[in-house]
């Protein structure tokens, strides 16, 4: 199967905002733009080095990725982790940022607070929105242990207690003694928490459900196992109205200390979505109705997703899943048909609710949630969420710089390299015809060239507005009027050694 797009040229209708001296080659930034088709970039993959050196480097590649049209980042969650090396997903401290001496080191695996505040600073300069990764389903790393009874629960189907009540010595006690009361005096204790996966007194790995007035698992969260509530370490429980009291405070103090635009909710499934409800609305009623939130539902099947998005008054957008899933299977087929690639995907379904994607952090290779695409499938899948208006596309770190962790060998940039000139056409090319093999009228006579070179045809658009145009077998080719204002500048002062930095 083949396909194309074809793309005209889009002029900016204002002046551009002057942007800080500080940058270096801003001369190569466009001078018109494209508001309806906006990019997220996730800024990060598991493997960046472990050397605090992450928000300097992402900083001095921001004018890069406004070059290539990204509007808006997802960054790692950089609250303090329970370990120097840790990403941030094992939280210790929402209110740490890399600036406090604490588990081992001020700053995070990701850096120093005033290095991020920089980097959010000149994102913000460059109109590139920042989302910030909000990790608030469970806290690990605690301080001291504490006594408490608890019942242990079928880990295949944890509604069903397999014990009785007995008291258990669990990690639950997190005082912040190296921030102490700054931003928040709020300290942490075995009645905040609905569940441990460990009895320190008998060195016991199991799931143990905390037990006591008004305690147990959120009945508003996934029925898989019976019930998702418990994910991992010490679980949040968000019927303690301090617990609730906290973290919407966090949530307001978060946005005023980086001017954030937007926030990932991680493991959305495995807390209380009446809780994320009032999360997004109080956020929304402080900090404008604007503010994006996009949640980590993972499910491969499309009704769960769509049930949790009715569930929160679909106030949120979630990452389209099922279409990865779609991609991954395709890749690995033979004799696929492409036709069916967005059936029973949340992007065909909802789409003004998905965030589609290609790979992430959770699926790239060696993760548990690893989902294999073939790499001659990388350019038509990304092509298939960038060249269309459904969705909100979400490009991945590892594809466009590569991995070099985590495999035996390191992993190129996808896409040969080429994954810059999607979305720079996205961007800044896009007037996408209704067939396409018809651009338009107004562009008769005009010469179009395939952008990524994968063809080497000349197109002349006809008197009608039609051009006959070729892209290979298994691939894919993106035609662009050849004399488009910034045409030949396309992708080519990218660099994809964000490590030199």
């Amino acid at each position: 199967m083949v396909f194309f797009w074809c793309f005209g040229g889009r002029k900016k209708d204002d002046a551009r905002k002057r942007l800080p001296e500080e940058a270096e080659n801003l001369e190569k930034l466009p001078s018109w733009d494209a508001p309806d088709n906006t990019l997220l970039m996730q800024a990060f993959e598991w493997y960046v080095p472990d050397d605090q050196g992450h928000w300097r480097r992402l900083r001095k590649a921001l004018p890069d990725l406004k070059d290539i049209g990204v509007d808006n980042l997802w960054i790692p969650p950089g609250c303090k982790a329970m370990r120097p090396s840790d990403t941030g997903y094992e939280i210790y401290d929402l209110y740490d940022l890399g600036e406090f001496e604490q588990k081992g080191s001020r700053a995070t695996k990701w850096g120093p607070r005033e290095e991020l505040e920089s980097f959010s600073s000149f994102a913000e300069n460059l109109g590139i929105g920042v989302y910030w990764d909000a990790v608030l389903n469970h806290k690990a790393g605690a301080d001291c242990t504490e006594r408490f009874q608890a019942v242990q629960v079928d880990p295949e189907a944890r509604n069903i207690e397999i014990s009785p009540p007995e008291v258990i010595e669990g990690w639950v006690g997190f005082d912040f003694p190296g921030r102490g009361n700054v931003y928040s005096s709020m300290k942490y204790g075995w009645h905040h928490f609905s569940a441990v996966d460990w009895d320190d007194s008998s060195k016991k790995n199991a799931i143990y459900k905390i037990v006591g007035e008004n305690k147990g698992f959120a009945q508003d969260v996934s029925d898989e196992n019976g019930n998702y509530d418990y994910l991992m370490f010490a679980d949040l429980d968000y019927s303690n109205p301090e617990v609730k009291e906290d973290v919407l405070r966090w949530g307001e103090w978060i946005v005023s200390q980086l001017r954030v635009r937007g926030m990932r909710l991680d493991a959305c499934k495995h807390y209380s979505a009446a809780f994320q409800k009032e999360f997004i609305r109080h956020l929304r009623a402080t900090c404008g109705q604007d503010f994006f939130f996009v949640g980590e539902y993972w499910k491969g099947e499309v009704k769960p997703l769509l049930k949790y998005l009715d569930r929160l008054d679909y106030s949120l957008s979630l990452f389209d899943v099922p279409l990865v899933g779609s991609f991954s299977k395709i890749s690995r087929t033979e004799g696929a048909d492409l036709r069916r690639v967005f059936d029973d995907t949340l992007v065909q379904l909802r789409p003004q609710n998905a965030v589609t994607f290609v790979a992430n952090h959770d699926t790239q290779p060696s993760q548990s949630l690893e989902v294999p695409i073939a790499s001659f499938f990388k350019p038509l899948a990304y092509s298939l969420i960038l060249l269309r208006k459904d969705g909100q596309p979400c490009i991945f770190y590892g594809d466009l710089y590569g991995i070099r962790g985590g495999t035996p060998k390191p992993i190129p940039p996808s896409c040969n390299g080429k994954l810059p000139l999607l979305t720079r056409a996205r961007k800044f090319n896009a007037t996408q015809a209704k067939k396409c093999m018809y651009v338009g009228k107004r562009h008769a006579g005009e010469e179009w060239t395939d952008i990524l070179g994968w063809s080497s045809e000349r197109v002349i658009i006809d008197k009608d507005g039609f051009g006959i145009f070729f892209v290979s077998a298994m691939s894919v080719s993106v035609w662009v009027n050849a004399a488009a204002e910034g045409r030949n500048t396309l992708g080519r002062h990218f660099s994809e050694d964000i490590y030199k930095y």
